[in-house]
């Protein structure tokens, strides 16, 4: 369960007493998640989500997280807003934590995305970067390809318990990846984390994008090839090629990739299933994080790495090389 802090009755309406959005009427935590403390809050002016803002997320990120939602929204992409508290204020503090009023977005997520899902998305998200060229702050990106090395450190040859000579593996990808990863791609905002769960659809229709506690500034192909990743795999682990061609199609009808973009494309699918993998490494053997969290399996990502290695051609993600 993703509720890292716990929230008292009298603590949460004495946190709502500041906003302008009713008196509270229920609450409950939200399961989903890994990195905040969330919950569904129904007052007499509707639904409306308390995110409380946990030790993994730096407190002097939340601006850029916040002011960005709202920059999205005004260019015209759905995604929830922070609410102002009477004081004018998007952040708070419960419980300790940093803590934001976020408006409920309608909608589900899809557990098996179709080809059309697919292309949904990657519409979305091309119209989300076309977005944000205009949005004035920056966040370097953390977990980019400099931060994965610490991350290789910190689970070193424990690795190998999950899979003999996995530590071996993963440092001659690390080593290929480092060398190769082109620093002149287009770059902007990137949500960094467009998985399934974080995009919701009314019917067959994208009704919004959530969760930009990720959000940086990249390259903008980057996040093409972490949903290639996230979106365009079957149960089995196979790439499902009608799906990326759904996903890269509608992605290039609105943002078209240029010629350095399309050649780095296999590299960036590689990079971005290392970066998964480790940090699912990571999580997988920190031991708080399991007390807590439903830990997800690396070895998903370890297969799909293994895929892009042996990708040939770009043609092979479903797109004109």
């Amino acid at each position: 369960m993703a509720v890292y802090t716990d929230v008292g009755a009298e603590e949460l309406e004495a946190f709502l007493s500041g906003y302008d959005i009713g008196e509270l009427l229920s609450y409950k935590g939200i399961a989903e998640g890994v990195e905040n403390s969330n919950f569904l809050v129904h007052t007499r002016r509707g639904h409306f989500i308390l995110t409380l803002y946990e030790k993994r997320v730096a407190a002097s990120d939340l601006p850029f997280f916040l002011a960005l939602m709202q920059h999205l929204a005004s260019r015209g992409i759905t995604c929830p807003q922070p609410v102002k508290n009477r004081a004018g204020a998007v952040l708070g503090e419960v419980a300790g934590r940093p803590a934001a009023i976020i408006t409920f977005l309608e909608g589900m997520w899809i557990r098996r995305p179709s080809a059309g899902h697919c292309g949904a998305l990657g519409e979305a998200l091309a119209k989300l970067h076309r977005a944000g060229a205009d949005f004035p702050q920056t966040r370097a990106n953390a977990l980019s390809v400099a931060g994965w090395r610490p991350l290789y450190a910190a689970v070193g040859p424990r690795c190998d318990t999950i899979q003999p000579n996995l530590s071996a593996a993963l440092a001659a990808q690390l080593e290929e990846v480092e060398k190769s990863w082109p620093g002149n791609l287009p770059q902007g905002v990137i949500h960094a984390d467009l998985f399934p769960d974080n995009v919701f659809f009314l019917g067959d229709k994208l009704s919004g994008l959530i969760d930009f506690y990720f959000a940086c500034t990249d390259a903008l192909a980057y996040d093409l090839a972490i949903c290639l990743n996230a979106w365009c795999f079957e149960p089995d682990h196979s790439y499902n090629v009608t799906k990326g061609k759904s996903l890269l199609a509608a992605y290039g009808a609105v943002r078209p990739l240029s010629a350095a973009e399309r050649q780095a494309l296999p590299l960036l699918a590689r990079g971005a299933a290392l970066r998964f993998l480790l940090t699912r490494l990571v999580d997988w053997f920190d031991e708080r994080s399991a007390a807590l969290v439903r830990r997800k399996d690396p070895m998903e990502y370890f297969r799909k790495l293994r895929f892009h290695q042996a990708v040939k051609s770009v043609r092979d993600y479903g797109i004109d090389a």
